[in-house]
């Protein structure tokens, strides 16, 4: 790993030439100023070492951000997107809503005449009740794994779209990187490298141009 002086070492070592420094004065004057010449060339260079350092670290690189939650509740296609998700999830309901008022109007029918009811009639009620229920289950699990299916979908496509536009906008504003709001957990940002409402309008524009 690389060792970046630091400015607490420089001047540890320019306490150390100090002290050497005063043990040579029983030292003849020429070799004295040889050695304070000496202990100026070193302590410059270690200052110029550090003041590369720090221009280096200072170079970060430039940052922009999307809130992509943001892009697909507001653009058109996300729009549409949504509402399609809930148009299916609706569709979804409404089916297994019925089955459950089926389930209960059997249950209701089992109790109220349960006592003017063959044994062979119950069970048969009973076997019903069961079968709804299981094509109950069925059903909503069935329901759940295509509209995920579904969800997964749309948003990989609207995705794909999305991306283009980004890397573009990207280039445009000179960004390194552009971090995802919707997944970052960023607490602040300032509003200048905030490029959602950008992504958006081009996004609408390429949609409608088609």
């Amino acid at each position: 790993m690389l060792m970046i002086p630091t400015f607490n070492s420089v001047l540890r070592l320019e306490q150390l030439f100090r002290e050497k420094t005063r043990l040579s004065k029983s030292i003849k004057g020429g070799y004295q100023m040889r050695w304070r010449s000496s202990n100026t060339i070193v302590l410059l260079s270690l200052f110029a070492a550090v003041l590369v350092a720090t221009s280096h670290a200072q170079q970060l690189p430039k940052i922009g951000v999307i809130n992509s939650q943001q892009v697909l509740e507001t653009s058109a296609e996300g729009k549409r997107v949504i509402a399609q998700l809930q148009d299916k999830d609706k569709k979804v309901q409404d089916e297994l809503a019925k089955i459950d008022e089926d389930i209960r109007k059997l249950e209701s029918k089992m109790n109220t005449q349960r006592l003017t009811l063959s044994e062979q009639s119950l069970l048969d009620l009973r076997s019903d009740i069961d079968r709804k229920r299981t094509d109950r289950k069925r059903r909503a699990e069935d329901s759940l794994r295509e509209l995920q299916e579904l969800q997964l979908r749309l948003f990989n496509k609207v995705k794909g779209e999305l991306l283009p536009i980004i890397e573009q906008l990207g280039k445009e504003k000179g960004f390194d990187i552009i971090i995802d709001l919707a997944n970052s957990g960023a607490l602040y940002f300032s509003p200048g490298i905030d490029i959602t409402d950008d992504v958006i309008k081009r996004y609408d524009a390429s949609k409608a141009a088609k």
